[in-house]
């Protein structure tokens, strides 16, 4: 197979044999890439911070908290989510299963991965490394979980909650969030570097080539199978 068309960005979200018809429709196939691509992609968070180049916006925020509060970088990710899941009600939004899953799991596998990846000061070839093998572990994350349609999390389902409230583009109430957790986590503490630059220039890439590679996958499974 060409490799150049493999690894071509994809524009939209494919529908595959996984794709659940409700947030709440679960199988165990279904649980288990869900949980797989939010443990990766909280590996892939814990990676970025390891590296100590910088932090994505939301993990920024997360350091922030946890260096003025008892919490860890787990911790400090979970009870983040869950204020975030709050402001969900008055935007009449309605979370599935994958937005609860999004909580835990995230914070669970950032947290062990900030355990067991030792922090990278010195060679610099391994902590850019770390920065973008974090940047493509979230995307990979991102495109298998986002596939199962189990529910948006806690800060996508803000976007589109807001978006859909106040009729301000998806792009421009995102951008509008990340800068505000950004600016706020840095202010806190949170670490801000070359890595964060990294991320905000590569993550919607990495996101675009990793669902253009489930599509792939689908279409062997459909071709093997008929």
């Amino acid at each position: 197979m060409n490799l150049k068309k493999l690894l071509r960005p994809h524009r939209t979200i494919p529908h595959t044999s996984w794709t659940a018809p409700s947030r709440w429709s679960l199988t165990p196939l279904r649980l288990l890439i869900l949980l797989s691509g939010l443990t990766v992609f909280g590996l892939g968070e814990a990676l970025l911070i390891q590296s100590t180049l910088g932090n994505s916006p939301w993990a920024v925020l997360s350091q922030g908290l946890s260096k003025h509060t008892p919490l860890s970088l787990g911790w400090s990710t979970f009870f983040i989510s869950i204020v975030v899941l709050l402001a969900w009600i008055p935007l009449n939004q309605r979370p599935g299963f994958g937005t609860l899953a999004n909580i835990v799991v995230i914070s669970t596998a950032l947290q062990i991965g900030t355990d067991i990846f030792p922090i990278q000061h010195h060679a610099i070839w391994v902590r850019f490394a770390y920065v973008f093998g974090g940047i493509a572990l979230i995307g990979a994350g991102s495109a298998f979980y986002i596939t199962c349609g189990l529910g948006p999390g806690p800060r996508d389902g803000l976007m589109t909650g807001v978006h859909r409230v106040t009729g301000i583009r998806v792009g421009r109430v995102r951008l509008v969030l990340e800068i505000s957790v950004f600016t706020v986590g840095w202010i806190a503490g949170g670490r801000v570097g070359v890595g964060t630059l990294c991320f905000a220039l590569f993550i919607g890439n990495s996101v675009a080539i990793w669902l253009g590679l489930v599509r792939h996958l689908e279409n062997a499974i459909q071709h093997r199978r008929s």
